[in-house]
Protein backbone atom coordinates (compact mmCIF):
# COMPACT_ATOMS: atom_id res chain seq x y z
CA UNK A 1 0.00 0.00 0.00
CA UNK A 2 1.22 3.24 -0.86
CA UNK A 3 2.10 5.77 2.43
CA UNK A 4 0.78 9.01 1.41
CA UNK A 5 1.19 12.33 3.96
CA UNK A 6 1.60 15.93 4.45
CA UNK A 7 3.71 17.15 6.97
CA UNK A 8 2.30 20.40 8.49
CA UNK A 9 3.19 23.10 9.98
CA UNK A 10 6.62 22.64 10.64
CA UNK A 11 9.67 24.57 10.48
CA UNK A 12 12.11 22.84 7.61
CA UNK A 13 15.54 22.41 7.97
CA UNK A 14 16.54 21.13 4.45
CA UNK A 15 20.29 19.94 5.46
CA UNK A 16 22.09 22.54 3.14
CA UNK A 17 22.73 24.83 5.77
CA UNK A 18 20.44 27.54 4.23
CA UNK A 19 18.23 29.07 7.25
CA UNK A 20 15.14 27.82 8.40
CA UNK A 21 11.83 28.02 7.03
CA UNK A 22 8.12 27.71 7.68
CA UNK A 23 6.66 25.32 5.23
CA UNK A 24 4.46 22.00 4.40
CA UNK A 25 6.28 18.84 3.02
CA UNK A 26 4.30 16.06 0.70
CA UNK A 27 5.48 12.72 0.33
CA UNK A 28 4.30 10.06 -1.94
CA UNK A 29 5.60 6.96 -3.65
CA UNK A 30 8.82 7.01 -0.98
CA UNK A 31 9.95 10.73 -2.52
CA UNK A 32 9.15 14.49 -1.75
CA UNK A 33 6.75 15.39 -4.35
CA UNK A 34 6.06 19.02 -3.09
CA UNK A 35 7.28 22.05 -0.94
CA UNK A 36 5.01 24.70 0.18
CA UNK A 37 3.13 27.17 2.31
CA UNK A 38 -0.68 26.34 3.29
CA UNK A 39 -0.62 22.90 0.92
CA UNK A 40 -3.96 21.20 1.35
CA UNK A 41 -4.78 17.52 2.05
CA UNK A 42 -5.87 15.10 -0.63
CA UNK A 43 -7.77 12.00 -0.05
CA UNK A 44 -5.95 9.29 1.50
CA UNK A 45 -3.32 11.13 2.88
CA UNK A 46 -2.32 11.53 6.10
CA UNK A 47 -1.99 14.39 7.91
CA UNK A 48 1.31 15.10 10.49
CA UNK A 49 0.79 18.01 12.33
CA UNK A 50 4.61 19.01 12.76
CA UNK A 51 3.30 22.48 14.94
CA UNK A 52 6.31 23.86 16.85
CA UNK A 53 8.66 21.17 15.32
CA UNK A 54 11.47 21.08 12.92
CA UNK A 55 11.66 19.07 9.50
CA UNK A 56 14.83 17.75 8.69
CA UNK A 57 16.39 15.31 6.46
CA UNK A 58 16.71 11.78 7.94
CA UNK A 59 20.16 11.79 10.30
CA UNK A 60 22.68 9.58 8.73
CA UNK A 61 25.17 7.22 11.13
CA UNK A 62 28.53 7.67 9.78
CA UNK A 63 30.16 4.83 11.37
CA UNK A 64 28.35 1.39 12.50
CA UNK A 65 29.16 -2.01 12.94
CA UNK A 66 25.67 -3.53 12.14
CA UNK A 67 27.19 -6.08 9.88
CA UNK A 68 26.57 -9.13 12.50
CA UNK A 69 24.06 -8.06 14.43
CA UNK A 70 21.58 -6.85 11.67
CA UNK A 71 21.04 -10.77 11.14
CA UNK A 72 19.40 -11.30 14.79
CA UNK A 73 18.40 -7.41 16.02
CA UNK A 74 17.22 -6.30 12.34
CA UNK A 75 14.89 -3.37 13.83
CA UNK A 76 18.66 -1.77 14.20
CA UNK A 77 17.02 -0.40 17.58
CA UNK A 78 17.28 2.43 19.23
CA UNK A 79 18.32 3.94 15.86
CA UNK A 80 14.72 4.69 14.65
CA UNK A 81 13.82 6.63 17.57
CA UNK A 82 16.85 8.73 17.16
CA UNK A 83 15.87 9.85 13.76
CA UNK A 84 18.41 8.07 11.76
CA UNK A 85 17.45 6.81 8.31
CA UNK A 86 20.65 5.70 7.08
CA UNK A 87 23.62 3.09 8.15
CA UNK A 88 27.06 3.04 7.08
CA UNK A 89 28.77 -0.55 8.03
CA UNK A 90 31.81 -2.47 7.39
CA UNK A 91 34.11 0.72 8.65
CA UNK A 92 37.50 -0.07 10.33
CA UNK A 93 38.84 -2.73 7.74
CA UNK A 94 36.32 -4.96 9.52
CA UNK A 95 32.91 -6.30 7.00
CA UNK A 96 31.41 -9.44 6.34
CA UNK A 97 32.59 -9.65 2.84
CA UNK A 98 34.70 -10.98 0.55
CA UNK A 99 34.74 -13.69 3.23
CA UNK A 100 37.21 -16.19 3.40
CA UNK A 101 36.58 -19.69 2.75
CA UNK A 102 38.48 -21.65 5.29
CA UNK A 103 37.44 -22.50 8.38
CA UNK A 104 40.58 -20.84 9.84
CA UNK A 105 40.10 -17.61 7.97
CA UNK A 106 36.94 -17.21 8.60
CA UNK A 107 37.40 -17.35 12.30
CA UNK A 108 39.62 -14.74 12.05
CA UNK A 109 36.90 -12.38 10.87
CA UNK A 110 34.42 -13.51 13.59
CA UNK A 111 37.06 -13.48 16.22
CA UNK A 112 38.23 -9.39 14.87
CA UNK A 113 34.15 -8.64 15.36
CA UNK A 114 34.27 -10.27 19.07
CA UNK A 115 37.29 -8.80 20.42
CA UNK A 116 37.36 -4.96 18.61
CA UNK A 117 33.56 -4.43 18.25
CA UNK A 118 32.07 -6.92 20.99
CA UNK A 119 29.96 -8.84 18.25
CA UNK A 120 29.26 -11.86 19.94
CA UNK A 121 30.80 -15.10 18.37
CA UNK A 122 28.02 -17.26 18.77
CA UNK A 123 25.29 -15.72 16.12
CA UNK A 124 28.17 -14.42 13.89
CA UNK A 125 28.67 -18.42 13.76
CA UNK A 126 25.58 -19.77 13.90
CA UNK A 127 22.87 -16.81 12.50
CA UNK A 128 25.10 -15.10 9.80
CA UNK A 129 24.49 -17.56 6.89
CA UNK A 130 28.30 -16.92 5.60
CA UNK A 131 26.55 -18.31 2.00
CA UNK A 132 29.00 -15.86 -0.17
CA UNK A 133 32.48 -15.13 -1.03
CA UNK A 134 32.58 -12.22 -2.89
CA UNK A 135 31.05 -8.67 -1.95
CA UNK A 136 28.10 -9.07 -4.51
CA UNK A 137 27.26 -12.48 -3.35
CA UNK A 138 26.87 -10.93 0.25
CA UNK A 139 25.22 -8.11 -0.87
CA UNK A 140 22.35 -10.58 -2.60
CA UNK A 141 22.15 -13.01 0.44
CA UNK A 142 20.91 -10.17 2.39
CA UNK A 143 18.64 -8.64 0.39
CA UNK A 144 17.27 -11.97 -0.04
CA UNK A 145 17.10 -12.74 3.81
CA UNK A 146 17.19 -9.68 5.19
CA UNK A 147 14.75 -7.08 6.34
CA UNK A 148 15.92 -3.44 7.82
CA UNK A 149 14.59 -0.32 8.74
CA UNK A 150 17.12 2.18 7.70
CA UNK A 151 18.95 2.42 4.63
CA UNK A 152 21.99 -0.10 4.60
CA UNK A 153 25.45 0.77 3.24
CA UNK A 154 28.98 -0.71 3.61
CA UNK A 155 32.39 -0.67 2.89
CA UNK A 156 34.42 -3.26 1.42
CA UNK A 157 36.91 -4.33 4.47
CA UNK A 158 40.38 -4.79 3.84
CA UNK A 159 41.28 -7.27 6.07
CA UNK A 160 38.74 -10.22 4.88
CA UNK A 161 39.75 -8.89 1.43
CA UNK A 162 43.78 -9.91 2.22
CA UNK A 163 42.40 -13.03 4.47
CA UNK A 164 40.91 -14.09 1.54
CA UNK A 165 43.34 -14.28 -0.56
CA UNK A 166 46.66 -14.59 1.51
CA UNK A 167 44.73 -16.95 3.90
CA UNK A 168 47.20 -17.12 7.39
CA UNK A 169 50.22 -14.92 5.33
CA UNK A 170 48.11 -12.03 5.44
CA UNK A 171 49.28 -11.40 9.09
CA UNK A 172 52.84 -11.82 7.89
CA UNK A 173 53.81 -10.04 4.90
CA UNK A 174 53.02 -8.05 2.02
CA UNK A 175 51.33 -9.39 -0.77
CA UNK A 176 52.81 -11.09 -4.15
CA UNK A 177 51.66 -9.03 -7.62
CA UNK A 178 49.65 -11.55 -8.42
CA UNK A 179 48.01 -11.79 -4.94
CA UNK A 180 47.46 -7.87 -5.61
CA UNK A 181 45.68 -8.90 -8.56
CA UNK A 182 43.29 -10.78 -6.96
CA UNK A 183 42.75 -8.94 -4.62
CA UNK A 184 41.72 -5.89 -6.89
CA UNK A 185 39.55 -8.51 -8.94
CA UNK A 186 37.58 -8.45 -5.48
CA UNK A 187 37.56 -5.06 -4.84
CA UNK A 188 36.29 -4.64 -8.39
CA UNK A 189 33.55 -6.89 -8.18
CA UNK A 190 32.49 -4.81 -4.48
CA UNK A 191 32.59 -1.55 -6.16
CA UNK A 192 30.88 -2.92 -8.96
CA UNK A 193 27.87 -3.85 -6.69
CA UNK A 194 27.71 -0.60 -4.68
CA UNK A 195 30.27 -0.93 -1.49
CA UNK A 196 31.17 2.22 -0.73
CA UNK A 197 34.70 1.56 -0.77
CA UNK A 198 37.52 0.29 0.74
CA UNK A 199 38.11 0.40 4.20
CA UNK A 200 41.65 -0.10 6.21
CA UNK A 201 42.89 0.22 9.81
CA UNK A 202 46.13 1.31 10.93
CA UNK A 203 45.34 1.52 14.17
CA UNK A 204 44.37 -1.99 15.87
CA UNK A 205 46.19 -4.83 17.32
CA UNK A 206 44.63 -8.38 17.95
CA UNK A 207 43.75 -9.98 21.26
CA UNK A 208 47.37 -11.92 20.94
CA UNK A 209 49.09 -8.23 20.13
CA UNK A 210 49.50 -8.94 16.07
CA UNK A 211 48.70 -5.90 14.08
CA UNK A 212 45.96 -6.57 11.71
CA UNK A 213 46.76 -7.75 8.16
CA UNK A 214 45.85 -4.48 6.52
CA UNK A 215 49.00 -3.39 8.15
CA UNK A 216 51.47 -5.38 6.48
CA UNK A 217 50.15 -3.76 2.89
CA UNK A 218 53.28 -2.02 1.22
CA UNK A 219 52.72 1.12 -1.31
CA UNK A 220 51.93 -1.43 -4.21
CA UNK A 221 49.00 -2.92 -2.83
CA UNK A 222 47.44 0.00 -1.98
CA UNK A 223 48.47 1.68 -5.14
CA UNK A 224 46.89 -0.93 -6.67
CA UNK A 225 43.87 -0.83 -4.92
CA UNK A 226 43.52 3.18 -4.92
CA UNK A 227 44.00 2.47 -8.64
CA UNK A 228 40.53 0.68 -8.61
CA UNK A 229 38.63 2.77 -6.20
CA UNK A 230 39.65 5.44 -8.78
CA UNK A 231 37.51 4.02 -11.65
CA UNK A 232 34.21 3.94 -9.39
CA UNK A 233 33.34 7.89 -8.77
CA UNK A 234 31.67 8.31 -5.53
CA UNK A 235 33.66 5.65 -3.75
CA UNK A 236 35.82 6.50 -0.56
CA UNK A 237 39.35 4.88 0.68
CA UNK A 238 38.56 4.87 4.80
CA UNK A 239 41.78 4.52 6.84
CA UNK A 240 41.64 4.20 10.70
CA UNK A 241 44.37 5.77 12.15
CA UNK A 242 46.41 5.35 15.61
CA UNK A 243 46.39 8.77 17.83
CA UNK A 244 45.06 6.44 20.86
CA UNK A 245 47.45 3.89 21.34
CA UNK A 246 51.01 3.86 19.46
CA UNK A 247 50.60 7.60 18.48
CA UNK A 248 51.74 6.62 14.40
CA UNK A 249 48.73 8.43 13.47
CA UNK A 250 50.72 11.18 11.71
CA UNK A 251 52.64 9.66 9.77
CA UNK A 252 50.09 6.94 8.43
CA UNK A 253 48.25 10.25 7.27
CA UNK A 254 50.92 12.09 5.57
CA UNK A 255 51.55 8.31 3.77
CA UNK A 256 48.08 7.71 2.55
CA UNK A 257 47.19 11.36 1.82
CA UNK A 258 50.05 11.67 -0.86
CA UNK A 259 48.89 7.89 -2.33
CA UNK A 260 45.09 9.63 -1.96
CA UNK A 261 46.67 12.25 -4.19
CA UNK A 262 48.38 10.25 -6.32
CA UNK A 263 45.60 8.14 -6.97
CA UNK A 264 42.71 11.30 -7.06
CA UNK A 265 40.60 9.18 -4.89
CA UNK A 266 38.47 10.39 -1.81
CA UNK A 267 39.43 9.96 1.47
CA UNK A 268 38.35 9.81 5.20
CA UNK A 269 40.54 9.35 7.78
CA UNK A 270 39.58 8.70 11.47
CA UNK A 271 40.20 11.02 13.07
CA UNK A 272 41.22 14.29 14.17
CA UNK A 273 43.04 14.32 17.73
CA UNK A 274 40.03 15.17 19.74
CA UNK A 275 41.15 14.13 23.39
CA UNK A 276 43.02 16.29 25.84
CA UNK A 277 45.87 13.64 26.30
CA UNK A 278 46.14 13.52 22.56
CA UNK A 279 47.82 16.94 22.18
CA UNK A 280 51.05 16.44 21.62
CA UNK A 281 49.61 14.78 18.07
CA UNK A 282 47.39 17.72 17.50
CA UNK A 283 49.64 20.11 16.04
CA UNK A 284 51.29 18.00 12.89
CA UNK A 285 47.78 16.67 12.58
CA UNK A 286 45.88 20.14 11.79
CA UNK A 287 48.97 21.01 9.75
CA UNK A 288 48.69 17.83 7.08
CA UNK A 289 44.88 18.78 7.57
CA UNK A 290 45.15 22.23 6.05
CA UNK A 291 47.70 21.65 3.70
CA UNK A 292 45.08 18.72 2.03
CA UNK A 293 42.11 21.36 2.45
CA UNK A 294 44.84 24.35 0.70
CA UNK A 295 45.69 21.34 -2.19
CA UNK A 296 42.19 20.97 -3.12
CA UNK A 297 42.20 17.30 -2.14
CA UNK A 298 38.88 15.57 -1.40
CA UNK A 299 40.37 14.48 2.35
CA UNK A 300 38.08 14.33 4.66
CA UNK A 301 38.56 13.97 8.64
CA UNK A 302 36.12 12.18 10.75
CA UNK A 303 34.76 12.87 14.71
CA UNK A 304 32.63 12.38 17.47
CA UNK A 305 31.31 15.05 20.02
CA UNK A 306 30.92 11.84 22.36
CA UNK A 307 34.42 10.84 24.43
CA UNK A 308 34.76 6.56 24.31
CA UNK A 309 32.99 5.28 27.26
CA UNK A 310 34.53 2.16 28.73
CA UNK A 311 32.64 -0.16 30.49
CA UNK A 312 34.75 -3.70 31.44
CA UNK A 313 33.44 -6.58 31.56
CA UNK A 314 35.81 -9.57 31.88
CA UNK A 315 34.14 -11.98 29.97
CA UNK A 316 34.79 -10.34 26.47
CA UNK A 317 35.90 -6.37 26.45
CA UNK A 318 39.44 -5.02 24.25
CA UNK A 319 39.72 -2.39 27.08
CA UNK A 320 42.54 -3.88 28.52
CA UNK A 321 44.74 -4.41 25.47
CA UNK A 322 43.90 -1.45 24.28
CA UNK A 323 45.30 0.49 27.73
CA UNK A 324 48.19 -1.57 26.75
CA UNK A 325 47.79 -4.06 29.43
CA UNK A 326 48.38 -7.65 27.90
CA UNK A 327 48.38 -9.68 31.19
CA UNK A 328 45.09 -8.61 32.71
CA UNK A 329 43.58 -9.36 28.55
CA UNK A 330 45.16 -12.82 28.93
CA UNK A 331 42.58 -13.29 32.08
CA UNK A 332 39.52 -11.92 29.39
CA UNK A 333 40.73 -14.12 26.71
CA UNK A 334 40.92 -17.21 28.84
CA UNK A 335 37.91 -18.88 28.19
CA UNK A 336 35.38 -20.26 30.60
CA UNK A 337 34.89 -19.13 34.29
CA UNK A 338 36.90 -22.01 35.47
CA UNK A 339 40.28 -21.13 33.98
CA UNK A 340 39.53 -17.07 34.70
CA UNK A 341 39.02 -18.30 38.43
CA UNK A 342 41.86 -20.18 38.66
CA UNK A 343 44.00 -17.69 37.08
CA UNK A 344 42.80 -14.74 39.18
CA UNK A 345 43.81 -17.01 42.16
CA UNK A 346 47.46 -18.10 40.72
CA UNK A 347 50.31 -15.66 42.45
CA UNK A 348 52.34 -16.53 39.64
CA UNK A 349 49.97 -14.75 37.53
CA UNK A 350 49.28 -12.09 40.02
CA UNK A 351 53.09 -10.93 39.99
CA UNK A 352 52.81 -10.97 36.34
CA UNK A 353 49.40 -8.64 36.32
CA UNK A 354 50.97 -6.16 38.94
CA UNK A 355 53.69 -5.52 36.62
CA UNK A 356 51.83 -5.35 33.75
CA UNK A 357 49.08 -2.81 35.59
CA UNK A 358 52.29 -0.65 36.19
CA UNK A 359 53.60 -0.30 32.71
CA UNK A 360 50.27 0.27 30.90
CA UNK A 361 50.33 3.50 28.11
CA UNK A 362 50.54 7.13 30.31
CA UNK A 363 47.23 7.97 29.28
CA UNK A 364 45.77 4.91 30.68
CA UNK A 365 42.90 5.51 33.54
CA UNK A 366 43.18 2.15 34.44
CA UNK A 367 46.25 3.59 36.47
CA UNK A 368 43.81 5.55 38.34
CA UNK A 369 41.71 3.68 41.38
CA UNK A 370 39.96 6.32 42.09
CA UNK A 371 38.67 6.93 38.26
CA UNK A 372 37.44 2.99 37.88
CA UNK A 373 33.83 2.47 39.38
CA UNK A 374 33.26 -0.89 40.38
CA UNK A 375 29.53 -0.96 38.66
CA UNK A 376 27.70 -4.24 38.65
CA UNK A 377 28.18 -7.48 40.61
CA UNK A 378 27.27 -10.37 38.60
CA UNK A 379 27.10 -12.95 41.77
CA UNK A 380 25.65 -10.06 44.25
CA UNK A 381 28.67 -10.15 46.73
CA UNK A 382 30.36 -6.77 46.36
CA UNK A 383 30.75 -3.87 47.03
CA UNK A 384 29.23 -1.83 44.31
CA UNK A 385 28.42 1.73 43.81
CA UNK A 386 32.38 2.28 44.93
CA UNK A 387 35.63 3.21 43.10
CA UNK A 388 39.17 0.72 43.10
CA UNK A 389 40.50 3.25 45.18
CA UNK A 390 37.38 3.27 47.98
CA UNK A 391 37.58 -0.81 47.76
CA UNK A 392 41.36 -0.90 48.45
CA UNK A 393 41.10 0.67 51.45
CA UNK A 394 38.06 -1.13 52.77
CA UNK A 395 39.97 -4.14 52.15
CA UNK A 396 43.47 -3.30 53.09
CA UNK A 397 44.79 -4.79 49.66
CA UNK A 398 47.09 -2.54 48.76
CA UNK A 399 48.13 -2.91 44.74
CA UNK A 400 45.12 -2.08 42.40
CA UNK A 401 45.58 -5.12 40.45
CA UNK A 402 45.71 -7.30 43.14
CA UNK A 403 42.48 -5.81 44.50
CA UNK A 404 40.76 -5.91 41.08
CA UNK A 405 41.44 -9.68 40.95
CA UNK A 406 40.19 -10.47 44.29
CA UNK A 407 36.95 -8.31 43.69
CA UNK A 408 36.23 -9.95 39.86
CA UNK A 409 36.82 -13.13 41.70
CA UNK A 410 34.28 -13.12 44.31
CA UNK A 411 31.39 -11.19 41.88
CA UNK A 412 32.11 -12.77 38.74
CA UNK A 413 32.83 -12.62 34.77
CA UNK A 414 30.22 -10.90 34.37
CA UNK A 415 30.40 -7.93 36.80
CA UNK A 416 31.33 -4.44 35.59
CA UNK A 417 33.77 -1.59 35.69
CA UNK A 418 32.97 1.96 34.34
CA UNK A 419 36.16 3.35 33.71
CA UNK A 420 36.77 7.42 33.48
CA UNK A 421 36.10 8.42 29.74
CA UNK A 422 39.14 11.26 28.75
CA UNK A 423 38.51 14.62 28.32
CA UNK A 424 37.68 16.25 24.96
CA UNK A 425 39.35 19.13 23.72
CA UNK A 426 36.37 21.22 23.00
CA UNK A 427 38.48 23.48 20.90
CA UNK A 428 39.23 21.17 18.26
CA UNK A 429 35.28 19.71 18.41
CA UNK A 430 33.89 23.63 18.19
CA UNK A 431 36.71 24.13 15.22
CA UNK A 432 35.77 20.45 13.16
CA UNK A 433 31.72 21.29 13.61
CA UNK A 434 32.46 24.26 11.55
CA UNK A 435 35.24 22.78 8.71
CA UNK A 436 34.79 22.21 5.42
CA UNK A 437 36.24 18.89 5.34
CA UNK A 438 34.99 17.08 8.10
CA UNK A 439 32.58 14.41 9.22
CA UNK A 440 30.25 14.21 12.03
CA UNK A 441 28.91 11.48 14.24
CA UNK A 442 31.03 8.43 14.30
CA UNK A 443 29.49 6.97 16.83
CA UNK A 444 29.98 2.62 16.52
CA UNK A 445 26.35 2.34 17.24
CA UNK A 446 26.15 -1.68 16.76
CA UNK A 447 29.15 -2.45 18.12
CA UNK A 448 30.19 -2.61 21.91
CA UNK A 449 26.74 -4.17 23.30
CA UNK A 450 28.30 -5.08 26.80
CA UNK A 451 30.73 -1.94 26.59
CA UNK A 452 28.43 0.91 25.78
CA UNK A 453 25.47 2.16 23.85
CA UNK A 454 26.75 4.47 20.58
CA UNK A 455 23.21 5.18 19.19
CA UNK A 456 22.13 8.53 19.71
CA UNK A 457 25.23 10.44 19.93
CA UNK A 458 23.48 12.53 17.14
CA UNK A 459 20.84 13.75 19.11
CA UNK A 460 23.70 14.82 21.57
CA UNK A 461 25.07 17.01 19.05
CA UNK A 462 21.81 18.51 18.79
CA UNK A 463 20.96 19.13 22.14
CA UNK A 464 24.21 19.96 23.62
CA UNK A 465 26.15 22.08 21.42
CA UNK A 466 22.91 23.23 19.36
CA UNK A 467 19.79 23.50 21.77
CA UNK A 468 22.11 24.45 25.52
CA UNK A 469 25.59 25.79 24.88
CA UNK A 470 24.70 27.39 20.86
CA UNK A 471 27.88 26.70 19.63
CA UNK A 472 26.10 26.14 16.40
CA UNK A 473 23.34 26.91 15.04
CA UNK A 474 20.49 24.46 13.92
CA UNK A 475 20.97 24.70 10.29
CA UNK A 476 24.81 23.77 11.02
CA UNK A 477 24.25 21.04 13.21
CA UNK A 478 21.30 19.70 11.31
CA UNK A 479 23.72 20.10 7.89
CA UNK A 480 26.54 17.82 9.33
CA UNK A 481 23.87 15.40 10.11
CA UNK A 482 22.59 15.06 6.65
CA UNK A 483 23.38 16.56 3.02
CA UNK A 484 27.33 17.03 4.52
CA UNK A 485 27.20 13.24 4.71
CA UNK A 486 25.27 12.57 1.80
CA UNK A 487 27.22 14.24 -0.75
CA UNK A 488 30.78 13.37 0.84
CA UNK A 489 29.03 9.00 0.74
CA UNK A 490 27.82 10.03 -2.91
CA UNK A 491 24.38 9.53 -1.70
CA UNK A 492 22.80 12.03 -3.83
CA UNK A 493 19.39 11.08 -3.45
CA UNK A 494 19.11 11.79 -0.06
CA UNK A 495 19.76 14.25 2.60
CA UNK A 496 17.78 17.45 1.40
CA UNK A 497 14.32 18.06 2.14
CA UNK A 498 14.16 18.73 -1.33
CA UNK A 499 11.38 17.95 -4.14
CA UNK A 500 12.64 14.43 -6.27
CA UNK A 501 14.50 13.19 -2.94
CA UNK A 502 14.31 9.96 -1.45
CA UNK A 503 12.01 10.84 1.88
CA UNK A 504 14.02 10.08 4.47
CA UNK A 505 12.72 12.66 7.07
CA UNK A 506 13.04 12.94 10.95
CA UNK A 507 10.14 15.34 12.47
CA UNK A 508 10.81 16.70 15.67
CA UNK A 509 10.43 19.33 18.95
CA UNK A 510 14.01 20.26 19.67
CA UNK A 511 13.17 20.66 23.50
CA UNK A 512 11.72 17.33 23.73
CA UNK A 513 14.49 15.46 22.64
CA UNK A 514 17.41 13.66 24.26
CA UNK A 515 20.36 10.95 24.33
CA UNK A 516 18.96 8.61 26.69
CA UNK A 517 20.96 7.21 29.36
CA UNK A 518 22.02 3.35 28.77
CA UNK A 519 19.99 0.95 30.07
CA UNK A 520 20.45 -2.78 29.41
CA UNK A 521 18.29 -5.50 27.84
CA UNK A 522 18.91 -8.98 27.30
CA UNK A 523 17.98 -10.09 23.73
CA UNK A 524 20.75 -11.52 22.27
CA UNK A 525 20.94 -15.67 21.61
CA UNK A 526 24.27 -16.59 23.45
CA UNK A 527 24.57 -20.03 22.13
CA UNK A 528 23.13 -22.16 24.51
CA UNK A 529 18.97 -21.58 23.73
CA UNK A 530 19.72 -17.73 26.46
CA UNK A 531 19.61 -14.42 25.84
CA UNK A 532 22.72 -12.35 27.19
CA UNK A 533 22.31 -8.40 27.25
CA UNK A 534 23.95 -5.55 25.56
CA UNK A 535 23.48 -1.75 25.95
CA UNK A 536 20.51 0.15 23.99
CA UNK A 537 18.90 3.66 24.97
CA UNK A 538 15.14 4.54 25.28
CA UNK A 539 14.11 6.81 22.53
CA UNK A 540 15.26 10.55 21.83
CA UNK A 541 11.92 10.65 20.83
CA UNK A 542 11.06 11.93 17.77
CA UNK A 543 7.70 12.56 16.47
CA UNK A 544 8.24 10.90 13.35
CA UNK A 545 11.14 9.11 11.17
CA UNK A 546 10.23 8.42 7.78
CA UNK A 547 12.61 6.09 5.59
CA UNK A 548 11.64 6.18 2.18
CA UNK A 549 8.62 7.84 2.59
CA UNK A 550 7.29 5.12 5.20
CA UNK A 551 7.19 4.90 9.46
CA UNK A 552 9.63 3.50 11.51
CA UNK A 553 9.28 5.80 14.68
CA UNK A 554 5.34 7.20 15.09
CA UNK A 555 3.54 8.07 17.95
CA UNK A 556 6.12 7.54 20.23
CA UNK A 557 7.16 3.93 19.18
CA UNK A 558 8.89 1.58 16.79
CA UNK A 559 6.17 0.63 13.77
CA UNK A 560 7.79 -2.43 12.79
CA UNK A 561 7.73 -1.02 9.50
CA UNK A 562 11.30 -2.33 7.31
CA UNK A 563 11.31 -0.04 4.11
CA UNK A 564 15.16 0.22 4.13
CA UNK A 565 17.41 -0.17 1.24
CA UNK A 566 20.90 -1.60 0.55
CA UNK A 567 22.27 1.57 -0.84
CA UNK A 568 25.66 3.36 -2.60
CA UNK A 569 27.50 5.58 -3.77
CA UNK A 570 25.76 6.74 -7.11
CA UNK A 571 23.17 4.09 -7.03
CA UNK A 572 19.73 6.31 -6.44
CA UNK A 573 17.95 3.07 -7.57
CA UNK A 574 19.19 0.41 -5.38
CA UNK A 575 17.45 -2.34 -4.43
CA UNK A 576 15.31 -2.76 -2.27
CA UNK A 577 15.98 -5.38 1.22
CA UNK A 578 12.38 -5.39 2.07
CA UNK A 579 8.77 -4.37 1.19
CA UNK A 580 7.26 -2.44 4.00
CA UNK A 581 4.55 -4.46 5.33
CA UNK A 582 1.33 -2.69 6.40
Amino acid sequence: MEIRLLIKGGTVVDGSGAPAYAADVRVADGRIVEIGANLQAGRGERVVDAGGCYVTPGLIETHNHWDGGVWWNPNLEPLPGYGATTSINGNCGFSLAPAPQTEEDRQNVIDIFNYFEDIPEEPMRAIVPWDWKKWSEYKASMQAKVKVPLHFAAFCGHIPLRLCVMGQDAWTRAATAPEIEEMCELLDDALAAGAMGLSSNYLDYDKYERPLPSQQADDAEFTALLGVLARYPGATFQVILDYFMRKTANASLERFGRLAKSAGIRMQWAGMPTLEYMADQLPRAEELHNQFKAEGLDIFTSFNVVSPTSVINFGRTLVFGQNGNPVWQELVNTPGWEGKAAMLADPSWRERARTSWDNQFAHSYLHVPSANLLRESESGYGPTGVTLADYMEQSGIEHPSDALAEWVLTNGQESTVLKKSWEEDEAVLEKLLVDTHSLANVSDAGAHGKLFCGAGYNVFLLTDYVRDRKVISLEQGVHMLTWRLASFFGLHDRGLIEVGKVADITVFNLDEIEMRPEKKIWDVWDGTGGRTYRYTRDPAPMRLTLVAGVPTFDHGEFTGRYPGEFIGPEMPNAHSLSVAAE
